[in-house]
Formats: C-alpha cells, sequence, structure tokens
C-alpha cells in the first residue's frame, strides 16, 4: 500500500525561487492522490502567495496555510497538524527536488525502519556570475560549512545527527514533540538531536539528492550567517541543551575570540596583542592557500573566494558573539525580574499583615 505523504514548505517572500521549487513538486513520480503539499506562508509581501494561489487553481493537493508569527517552526507546527499524511516531508522553498525524491525517502523511511531519513543536497546558484560561483564553491567547501555530511555527500547508508530539511513519521511528533517555536534557526536540528537523544535514528541515504540555491550576494550571504551564528548560542540557551548542535558550530565563534580577548587584555600587557595578529596572519595563510587551490582547479576568481570565505567566516562568528551578548543580557534581565517580583510579594505579605 503506497503511503499518504504531506510535504510541508514554510514560506515567506520566496518568488525567485517558489516556481523552480512547485514545479518540481508536480513532476514527481509518486502517485498524485496520495500527496498533499501544503505551503505554509508567513503573509508574504512579495508575489508568494498570488503564485501559489495560482498553483492551487491547477492541482487540487496544493493548500496554502497562513502563518502570523512568520517563522519556520511555527510554520512546521501549523502544517503538521492540519497535515493527512502518516508521512512527513519538510521541504524549502529554495530548493529544486528530482522526480524520485518523495518516492525514494518515503520508501526508504518504511523500509529502514527509523525516525527520519533526509538526503545530500548540492550547492548550486541560480544566476551564474563570478561572484555567485564563488559563494557557491565556499558554501560547498568543508571549511566554508564544516564535517557536515548532507554536504560533503556519501555512497552509502549512514546514521548522522541532523539532515536537511527530512522525511518523518508522523507519530515521531507526538513521541518526541513538534518544532521548538522559540528557535528561529536551529530549529531542524534542535529536532532531529531530542530524537536521537530519545532513541530515534536519522540516516543519511545516497539514493537521490536535492539541490540547494544559496544567497547569490555577499550583503545576503552576511546576513543569512550572521543570524545563523547568533542562533546558535540562542539554540543553546533556549533547550538549555549543549548537544543541541555540534562542535562545528560554534568554531567561527572560537576564532572571533581568538581575535578579540588577547586585544582586550593587551590593555594590561601590550604583547598579548601578537596573540591576535598571529590568530588572523595564519587564517589568511590557510584562507589564500584554499582559495589559489580551488582558483586553480575549478577556475573561480581568487578575490571572490577570498571575500566569500572571510565575510561567511566573520559574520558567523560575530553573530554568535551577538548572541552571547544577548543570552549574558537576557538572563540577567530574567534574574532581575524575578527579584524584583519575589521583593513586590514580600512586600504585599507585609502590607496585609
Amino acid at each position: 500500500m503506497t503511503p499518504f505523504v504531506s510535504i510541508i514548505c514554510p514560506t515567506y517572500n520566496e518568488e525567485k525561487y517558489i516556481v523552480k521549487c512547485i514545479e518540481s513538486i508536480i513532476q514527481q513520480d509518486y502517485p498524485v492522490e496520495n500527496i498533499e503539499l501544503l505551503f505554509v506562508d508567513g503573509r508574504s509581501t512579495d508575489k508568494t502567495r498570488e503564485i501559489i494561489l495560482e498553483y492551487q487553481e491547477k492541482y487540487r493537493f496544493i493548500k496554502l496555510l497562513d502563518n502570523p508569527y512568520k517563522v519556520v517552526p511555527y510554520a512546521m507546527n501549523t502544517g503538521i497538524k492540519n497535515s493527512m499524511g502518516n508521512i512527513i516531508i519538510r521541504i524549502d522553498a529554495h530548493a529544486f527536488y528530482p522526480s524520485d525524491y518523495i518516492g525514494i525517502l518515503s520508501e526508504q523511511l518504511v523500509k529502514l525502519n527509523v525516525e527520519n531519513v533526509g538526503v545530500c543536497w548540492i550547492t548550486d546558484v541560480l544566476n551564474k556570475t563570478p561572484k555567485t560561483l564563488a559563494i557557491k564553491e565556499v558554501l560547498s567547501h568543508p571549511f566554508g560549512v564544516g564535517n557536515s555530511m548532507f554536504r560533503l555527500g556519501t555512497d552509502k547508508i549512514i546514521e548522522v545527527d541532523t539532515v536537511p530539511f527530512g522525511c518523518y513519521r508522523k507519530e515521531v511528533f507526538e513521541k518526541y514533540g513538534l518544532y521548538n517555536e522559540k528557535l528561529v534557526r536551529n530549529q531542524d536540528i534542535e529536532l532531529n538531536k531530542r530524537i536521537k537523544r530519545g532513541g530515534g535514528k536519522i540516516l543519511l541515504i545516497p539514493d537521490t539528492y536535492c539541490i540547494y540555491y544559496a544567497r547569490e550576494t555577499f550583503n545576503a550571504l552576511m546576513k543569512n550567517n550572521y543570524q545563523n551564528g547568533k542562533w546558535n548560542l540562542l539554540t543553546v540557551y533556549y533547550t538549555k541543551m549543549f548537544d543541541s548542535l555540534s562542535i562545528r558550530h560554534f568554531v567561527p565563534l572560537i576564532f572571533i575570540l581568538s581575535l578579540v580577548v588577547p586585544l582586550i587584555f593587551s590593555v594590561f600587557y601590550c604583547h598579548l596583542a601578537l596573540l591576535s595578529g598571529l590568530s588572523a596572519l595564519l587564517y589568511l595563510g590557510l584562507i589564500c592557500f584554499l582559495c589559489v587551490q580551488i582558483s586553480l582547479s575549478k577556475r573561480r576568481s581568487f578575490f571572490y573566494l577570498l571575500a566569500s570565505f572571510v565575510l561567511l567566516h566573520f559574520s558567523y562568528g560575530i553573530g554568535s558573539l551577538a548572541g552571547l551578548f544577548k543570552m549574558v543580557f537576557v538572563k540577567k534581565w530574567l534574574s532581575l525580574f524575578l527579584r524584583r517580583y519575589k521583593k513586590s510579594q514580600e512586600f504585599s505579605v507585609f502590607s496585609e499583615q
């Protein structure tokens, strides 16, 4: 019996990518009577909703739901609560899915009898220019994105800590809980860590793939990675679990601290500033070596590669530093609020007496 699959896609101002995404789902080789495609839109101000509604008129399995809170976890939870399928596939509007995507994921989920399966993604760009191709290379390189297996690829089924998007049994959300709505970012990996912590399995399979379209400007690259970095620390704070993320997520913060901390303490001992200089020099030396290597092998612009690496790492690291400061500030504010509340309660009791 063919399982009924609910495909959930959070959207917000995705007019540039949404048509390619929808077309790739329409062209799936999975029986159309056994799928529903739920777009949960954060009240887009561009033509995203208009485009989805046009497709909805032609294809009855496409539905548009509202997401007044505009964040991904709320969109996913809305989609899950309104879904009819016993399999949930989370997709992203920034991506393209080959025709066998739904079929292979749902088949392997049942066959392997695990909580979640996913596939590797291939990073690409819609508009191919020297700058965008350099960004693409950096976002596909281990020094740019760490050791995440779904980015690096695999030729066999392996157990991992997370997968992009994911194909879940619906009962997983009853057993392990829904997406954490406090998390603007990292909601997928936090859910997957929670599943693994509870004894569940997450597998990366090599049988198909998806194409993820990267940001194409330096400004968009920095903005996205600043938010990613910021929410690393906030994810730990809100979940109270350090293992909600992996060590690779904190490497840019460690690098930024290696520059900033010695400079601060050089006020007391000036030679400590040399440690900041050494850290910067080693980083630039390694980056230049990698950029020369990629430039020669892939024929990419050395200077665009260099700029992409530096902007990626610094925006991510500075975002993590901002998250650290916010985490300390929020904790201090809550502590102050609780102290004042406690005093007001004591004063109220005293007054009554």
